[in-house]
């Protein structure tokens, strides 16, 4: 048996739960965010605020305090226990969420949730980061599509049983049992889940500089050009991303006459589930092409760009049309595209998650995937919807209703420019970066988690 095949052999339960703890953890975190939704109409009768206010707690400003503190918690899991961080980062957060069902005011309420979105900002650089070091390259992709996958699993929860909830038990009841697992989480992380060594994957024996600064590590990432131009491609992908899912519900009752209700299932549903199974499929597919062909983490992407953006383009131009109704619930043709375009789309996460944290040092994978978290929160969730909003505004009088049919694919065009930065990064040839040793570093403890 080889190296790396007895490396991957020991990869057991401990390992495997301990990413299944991250997966609980991400999960979390968008299951406070979507339940916001059927939260919107009591919190505004309760507090008499404006849909205007109601936007600005639920979006611009949790993004914005999200954005603002993404990298120094990057950095602060690249200097620190990783395992620490999300223990304390836990706590916190179910405090701030407890908080949140404790409000005696809308602007408290405004307050506690910007104080959420400072604690949930570690979560994700440092998730990514201890997968890095929990799995090898060859089985990291599907570790990755399995944590990136966790909002679709958390918007069934989020949207059907958070709808029952508010409306049986009342808003407040829903942020309370949100904060009990974050107080469970927080003890496991605290004292059952061991540290894993940094870099025990790629043989690195690196230790980070005590005197480097923030703003001295960000230029050190921003250097370096492959990472540049990933983060960069990986960044301007979300703007269309984000810009499709906020405004697709919108679109089918716009363009194919279907009711709010209706819309919003077909839309969570079908693209979430589409999405879902090619997230993970797509990771599977990463590391057993990538083992054969290192191009593959790059090839991957492309062709899921590809065949994502033919997808929407005939999603949103097929003319509207039932193909099937189910339980009452008409389908339009047109969603067969959409589960087309959703399968594929998704298939640029995992690869490219993959590809960053081998064109960084173990001590810079926490910071490098906040940075990009930052870029992607800006551009996506700040500019990609306002930019269909004001497209569609624009194209109102020459497409009437159709106007929202041409902005959503004006701006899902505008991948193509995320393909050409990968494509210059594939004939770089950057991943033929020395791939790191599939053994554990010299003493490094083989399972995360204690016995």
């Amino acid at each position: 048996m080889t190296t790396a095949t007895t490396a991957e052999a020991r990869l057991g339960w401990r390992t495997h739960s301990v990413l299944a703890l991250l997966v609980v953890a991400y999960a979390s975190s968008f299951i406070g965010r979507q339940i916001m939704s059927v939260m919107i109409e009591p919190i505004k009768l309760e507090f008499g605020v404006s849909d205007t206010a109601m936007g600005l707690v639920s979006g611009l400003s949790f993004a914005a305090v999200y954005a603002l503190l993404g990298l120094p918690a990057g950095r602060l899991a690249d200097r620190h226990s990783r395992m620490r961080v999300l223990a304390i980062t836990a706590a916190l957060w179910a405090l701030a969420t407890l908080l949140c069902g404790m409000a005696t005011g809308f602007l408290m309420l405004a307050l506690v949730r910007m104080l959420v979105a400072a604690t949930e900002a570690p979560v994700t650089p440092t998730s990514l980061s201890l997968i890095a070091d929990l799995y090898p390259v060859r089985n990291r992709s599907l570790a990755i599509s399995c944590f990136t996958g966790a909002p679709t699993l958390s918007a069934i929860v989020g949207l059907s049983m958070g709808a029952w909830l508010v409306d049986v038990h009342g808003w407040r009841t829903g942020f309370v049992l949100i904060a009990i697992p974050l107080l469970f989480l927080s003890l496991v992380f605290g004292f059952l889940v061991r540290e894993p060594q940094r870099g025990r994957w790629d043989g690195v024996a690196d230790q980070p500089d005590p005197g480097e600064t923030l703003r001295q590590a960000a230029m050190t990432l921003l250097r370096n050009r492959p990472y540049l131009i990933l983060m960069s491609a990986s960044a301007l992908t979300t703007f269309s991303a984000y810009a499709f899912a906020m405004w697709n519900t919108s679109f089918l009752v716009r363009s194919h006459a279907l009711s709010l209700q209706h819309a919003g299932i077909l839309a969570g549903v079908v693209s979430g589930a589409s999405m879902a199974f090619g997230g993970v499929f797509s990771g599977w597919l990463t590391d057993r092409l990538s083992s054969v062909n290192r191009a593959w983490l790059l090839r991957i992407p492309l062709l899921g760009h590809l065949l994502g953006l033919a997808g929407m383009v005939l999603y949103l131009l097929w003319p509207q049309a039932t193909w099937l109704t189910v339980a009452g619930l008409p389908v339009p043709t047109a969603m067969l595209w959409a589960t087309f375009s959703g399968f594929f789309s998704i298939w640029w996460v995992a690869a490219s998650f993959n590809l960053l944290t081998q064109l960084v040092s173990p001590w810079q994978r926490a910071t490098a995937i906040a940075l990009q978290t930052v870029f992607s929160t800006l551009l996506g969730i700040g500019l990609g919807p306002l930019a269909v909003g004001l497209l569609s505004d624009a194209l109102g009088g020459a497409f009437g209703n159709d106007s929202l049919r041409y902005a959503i694919l004006f701006i899902s065009v505008f991948l193509l420019v995320p393909m050409g930065l990968l494509l210059t990064l594939y004939r770089s040839g950057a991943y033929h970066a020395p791939a790191p040793v599939l053994r554990p570093s010299a003493g490094a403890p083989l399972v995360a988690c204690s016995d």
